[in-house]
């Protein structure tokens, strides 16, 4: 069992006992621990040269890119968090994460969507330049204790993102549990890298990957989204740990050649990010009858996960929804209703306490204070998730308590989706409502729509009009699957749309 007491300090010891290992696998495009570890040296001296202010957070913009994590551990290694922006971000969510997290530079291992003239950018090529000439550094002030590790900006109802906060001793130990005999991991091993890094659950895979020995196994989006590409292509990654949400896992099982025999090394799947249902699950075990399965839960606040549990045939059979586990050693869950603990079998909010709860988010006290509190004298975070706690200690989850969602293992606010909908010329009101599939889980966002008049033949040319007006406001995984348009919305007494109504309209609960 791997004990991590610094993540950085972790790292570097494989860098020194095994340099010629790979740390980072790009479709075949191979660096060793030797090279991560020049790589992030050479670019964290360039850091400190830049006289940033102390410990300010620094944006990286980019991909799958192997500089981005030679990025994050050079910020690390200089004091610096490190922002996470995915290259299809658009213009809108980067402004307002230049805006609210008032990062004091900006790498740019991708061209950014925007211009970016306010703080001082390193661009693709000034990059490049830079780790072609190596320099040597000594770790002296990297970030540590209760210090930023990074920042995730997430949806917001307010149309804002928040920037969650979340420390090294967080993420310590976040991967010190990983590595615990709670799951099936060894050094050494292959990790399935397919999330964004603008993702928490990405860190399942290149945090545990580089803190155990093993490899990063980095698969680019533009061939996770290509299903011949994608079909192709995973099988040859000699992957052993699979880490996404059960949606990928879903897609990778329309490939009938997605079994075992393809596959012989991997061992592991461990799931996070949404519901994983018993259909995915059973589709699994009749694939990978060889495999273990793991469910974890906990929202980015709570730094990745905060329970699991092993999926076994026999946990499937006893259970309609699959539990989400058993907390984690050093943490508190209770269930709560108006600030009061509920015994166990009573659904209720699910409040998380202790090590991994984040500070809170950045620049914004009145969304903290919200959110976050203190049990026991420990930090504590509403979820805003119901849940239910049995006898054993097992969580069940029972469905959020407002109006987020997540889809393809990203959290949506519909307020939000709903808002940005009005930013088009042709759109009067919107709102946005999940469509649920049999197992409860989203399966797509379908925009309704009251239009402003027009002189479209048919709807789908409307829809195209304001898919068009949305390319630079919208998120693509915001984007609704679905759109339909009616004369008038149908509201609450208080005069307000009844988003409640609709969404049991669209699920035939009406």
């Amino acid at each position: 069992m791997i004990k991590i007491n610094n993540v950085i300090e972790q790292i570097e010891a494989y860098a020194a006992s095994q340099p010629d290992t790979i740390s980072y696998d790009y479709l075949g495009d191979t660096k060793t621990y030797a090279d991560i570890k020049r790589d992030s040296d050479t670019l964290a001296a360039h850091i400190d040269g830049m006289n940033l202010p102390d410990k300010a957070p620094v944006m990286v913009f980019g991909g799958h890119e192997y500089e981005m994590i030679v990025s994050f551990l050079a910020l690390i290694k200089s004091g610096h968090a490190y922002v996470p922006v995915d290259v299809d971000s658009s213009e809108d969510r980067v402004k307002n994460i230049l805006e609210i997290g008032q990062p004091a530079a900006v790498i740019a291992v991708d061209t950014p969507s925007v211009k970016i003239d306010s703080v001082p950018v390193i661009s693709k090529d000034e990059l490049a330049a830079i780790l072609a000439k190596p320099a040597d550094y000594t770790i002296s002030h990297s970030v540590t204790g209760d210090e930023n590790f990074y920042i995730l900006f997430t949806s917001g109802t307010t149309g804002k993102p928040k920037g969650v906060q979340i420390s090294h001793d967080n993420v310590r130990g976040f991967l010190n549990w990983m590595h615990s005999d709670d799951f099936n991991l060894s050094t050494g091993e292959n990790f399935l890298s397919q999330a964004p890094y603008s993702f928490d659950i990405s860190m399942m895979a290149w945090g545990n990957a580089l803190t155990s020995g093993g490899t990063i196994k980095a698969l680019p989006n533009e061939v996770a989204e290509d299903f011949k590409k994608l079909f192709a292509t995973l099988p040859t990654m000699d992957l052993e740990i699979w880490s996404s949400t059960p949606s990928f896992a879903d897609v990778a099982l329309l490939d009938p050649e997605f079994k075992q025999e393809n596959y012989p090394k991997l061992k592991t799947f461990m799931f996070c990010g949404e519901v994983l249902t018993s259909t995915t699950v059973k589709k699994l075990f009749d694939r990978f009858p060889d495999t273990k399965i793991y469910n974890t839960y906990g929202p980015t606040e709570a730094t990745v996960a905060v329970s699991s549990m092993e999926i076994t045939p026999e946990v499937v059979e006893k259970n309609v929804k699959l539990p989400i586990g058993y907390v984690r050693p050093d943490t508190e869950m209770v269930i709560q209703e108006d600030g009061k603990d509920l015994p166990n079998g009573e659904s209720g909010e699910i409040i998380i306490a202790g090590e991994p709860v984040s500070k809170g988010y950045l620049n914004n006290p009145e969304k903290t204070k919200a959110a976050f509190t203190t049990y026991k004298g420990m930090p504590a975070y509403h979820t805003g998730d119901l849940g239910v706690k049995d006898d054993d200690g097992l969580l069940h989850y029972k469905g959020r308590m407002d109006f987020q969602i997540k889809l393809h293992g990203f959290r949506i606010e519909l307020e939000e989706v709903a808002q940005q909908l009005h930013q088009s010329q042709w759109v009067e009101q919107a709102a946005a409502v999940p469509r649920y599939d049999a197992d409860g889980k989203v399966k797509q966002i379908i925009a309704i729509i009251v239009p402003k008049k027009n002189d479209f033949e048919k709807p789908m040319d409307l829809t195209n009009a304001i898919k068009a007006d949305l390319t630079n406001v919208m998120m693509p995984y915001m984007i609704p699957g679905r759109f339909k348009y009616r004369e008038s919305m149908p509201l609450t007494p208080n005069g307000k749309i009844n988003l409640k109504g609709l969404i049991a309209e669209e699920n035939g609960n009406a």
